[in-house]
């Protein structure tokens, strides 16, 4: 039965894959693949309703598309994308021969990432997108309303693209407070709203931008991945292009934590049901964007002991290894499932926490972004 099965959903330069396994997570198969000839940049599973999972598909040629399917995979269906305005773009906007024409619209570039709203409301989603701006929608993707409080922030004049683009790529929503979310851009940071989008404050404090002049300014920061405790979501943990970070008020101030590692920089941050307190990430040499010591290694932070621990030497998996930001995730079982994409193709799951670690047999296109779904 679906509701005894794991789901990898797997994102990658090549499509978007689906991974079927049980709660074991030590046996794997295939089971599903859509727009092969394109990138993925995120797949996402809506645990409001079991089955129902996301992906999104950019293609230089054709422009993005949102897919979703009801029963993991099995079928999927083309559904509505965000149009920006040309606000946004800071053109003109309306046609003053014209005033009764709607707003001109321009075309988004990429689909970034796409994240449920609060288990209270069910119908929401929000996507964020390239260029920078995060749309919301109250109908599950039949239609799509600009967040204006973000996407017309005052700070937008001093946004910069990062290295992926004008994207914005990072949205959580907080599980214990329905106004409460977090968008992360690039690069320009991290930002907080309490009132459910209308108003937003930067969440930059305390972190580093070691490639801009000023070394600390307030917005400017490039975010890579955030992630919340899953006992104490005032509790924030933040993978920074400057090094990694722990936040203890809710993005307010921030500390770094990395330094004591061979190099902090990197892509990914999770964090796992089954292991509150408790933060993974996968550090990269800052220069050459791989793995140090020789192969891949998953580190975890202990917020009670302010200590690291290294879950898997770099011995068990030899070589080169790098990832993007959406490449790390955890499941909700106990105990907790963690999942490592790479790019150059390689899957590795760890069913016991990072006791031990194994291959899913299939070398998939590189990875941009792994989920999880299930048990139900």
């Amino acid at each position: 039965m679906e509701a005894h099965k794991m789901h990898i959903l797997v994102g990658t330069r090549k499509g978007g894959y689906v991974v079927e396994g049980d709660v074991a997570r030590d046996k794997w198969k295939l089971t599903s693949r859509i727009e092969t000839g394109y990138e993925v940049f995120h797949m996402a599973a809506d645990p409001r309703h079991p089955g129902d999972i996301y992906a999104c598909v950019n293609s230089w040629l054709w422009g993005p598309a949102l897919y979703r399917s009801h029963n993991y995979g099995k079928k999927w269906d083309e559904i509505g994308t965000p149009m920006l305005e040309a606000k946004a773009a800071r053109q003109p906007r309306f046609d003053p021969e014209r005033p009764e024409a709607p707003p001109p619209t321009y075309a988004v570039t990429n689909l970034w990432h796409l994240e449920p709203g609060h288990s209270s409301e069910p119908e929401t989603l929000y996507m964020g997108l390239d260029p920078y701006s995060l749309h919301r929608s109250d109908d599950l993707g039949a239609s799509w309303m600009p967040v204006s409080g973000l996407n017309d922030h005052p700070t937008r004049g001093k946004w910069t693209p990062g290295n992926g683009g004008p994207c914005l790529h990072t949205i959580i929503v907080d599980p214990t407070r329905r106004d409460r979310i977090y968008a992360g851009i690039s690069s320009a940071g991290l930002f907080r709203s309490d009132d459910g989008g209308k108003n937003w404050a930067l969440a930059n404090q305390g972190v580093e931008t070691p490639f801009n002049p000023e070394k600390f300014p307030a917005v400017g920061q490039c975010v890579h991945k955030v992630a919340l405790d899953t006992a104490n979501p005032d509790i924030v943990y933040r993978q920074d292009h400057g090094g990694i970070y722990v936040s203890r008020d809710a993005g307010d101030r921030w500390e770094r934590i990395g330094k004591s590692l061979d190099d902090d920089f990197g892509f990914v941050v999770a964090t796992a049901k089954h292991l509150p307190g408790r933060a993974f990430f996968v550090p990269l040499l800052s220069e050459a964007r791989l793995t140090f010591g020789g192969g891949l290694q998953v580190h975890e932070w202990t917020e009670s002991t302010k200590e690291w621990r290294t879950l898997m030497p770099p011995s068990r998996f030899p070589g080169d290894y790098g990832t993007h930001r959406e490449g790390l995730a955890c499941d909700a079982l106990d105990p907790a499932g963690i999942y490592v994409g790479t790019t150059s193709g390689q899957l590795f799951v760890s069913p016991d926490a990072g006791r031990s670690w194994n291959q899913v047999p299939f070398v998939f296109p590189g990875i941009h972004s792994v989920t999880v779904a299930g048990p139900e």
